[in-house]
């Protein structure tokens, strides 16, 4: 099935199931809504809440936290992207934020098929770059403990801004010393099988990212929020308090300390296992 997902979401144009099966879902609304009206809020990459419940509150691994994850346990060397690309982020309580004040706003105000984006790219942009740096500099400083009670010390990642590099960069340092640690093994019975398999889990990990974000890694789209501080406007000169309980304005975001006192020890709180 998930084979068959993939080839279907291609044929049409969809990089992948997820996208593919969110435009499903507003293609059938589109076409069942008959004269109902219809909202629609698309938020960009969702991360850990800003503030609320708490902040740094986070369910299982979500699209970056893909590479903090792998980073943090030193299973992560490389970074394919082209890090002065923007990465489209915006914390989880901000969404719902916005879904519910968009709710309240055309609640006795029939519209049809308004269309908000609530992401950061436009009004309070962050890099690549910046996570590169922030995952450092937060590791370096607060090493992830292991199973055996052993701090995992990171480096610096190498950074590949093309897929040729990319490959070249596999070749090298991981698919060459696995072809000989294979031949090795299968000569010394097995001696090597350990690190045989180190090398080779380390390889899936990186193929696996690299697949998965692929499409998105050397994307420099950013995504039109108009109608969305439209929103934040009206709500304002409405009463609503935008400051404290229903903000979801990217711009009141210091990306450095979201990441360095919230979005990464979230993770590691959270998700590490």
């Amino acid at each position: 099935m998930k084979d068959l997902g993939m080839k279907r979401a291609t044929l049409y144009g969809w990089p992948n199931t997820y996208v593919f099966t969110k435009a499903m879902g507003e293609m059938l609304v589109e076409t069942l809504k008959e004269n109902m009206s219809v909202v629609i809020v698309r938020p960009t990459i969702v991360t850990s809440t800003y503030r609320e419940p708490f902040p740094g509150w986070v369910e299982g691994v979500r699209t970056i936290d893909s590479f903090i994850v792998a980073y943090g346990k030193g299973k992560l060397t490389c970074l394919l992207a082209d890090i002065k690309a923007v990465f489209d982020v915006i914390p989880a309580d901000m969404v719902v934020n916005a879904i519910i004040t968009a709710m309240v706003a055309h609640a006795n105000q029939p519209c049809d098929n308004i269309i908000y984006h609530v992401g950061s790219s436009i009004t309070n942009p962050i890099r690549y770059n910046n996570l590169k740096d922030y995952c450092f500099r937060y590791f370096k400083a607060k090493p992830w403990i292991n199973k055996e009670g052993m701090s995992v010390k990171v480096g610096k990642v190498t950074v590949l801004d093309s897929m040729n590099s990319f490959q070249r960069y596999m070749f090298i340092r991981y698919l060459l010393p696995l072809k000989g640690l294979e031949l090795a093994n299968a000569t010394f019975c097995q001696y090597v099988q350990g690190m045989y398999l180190d090398i080779r889990r380390k390889i899936n990990i990186v193929m696996r990212l690299v697949d998965l974000y692929k499409p998105y890694l050397f994307f420099n789209g950013v995504f039109d929020n108009m109608n969305t501080q439209k929103l934040q406007i009206a709500a304002r000169q409405g009463g609503v308090e935008m400051e404290y309980l229903f903000y979801f304005d990217p711009k009141m975001i210091d990306w450095e300390d979201y990441f360095m006192n919230i979005h990464i020890p979230g993770i590691v709180k959270y998700v590490f296992k």
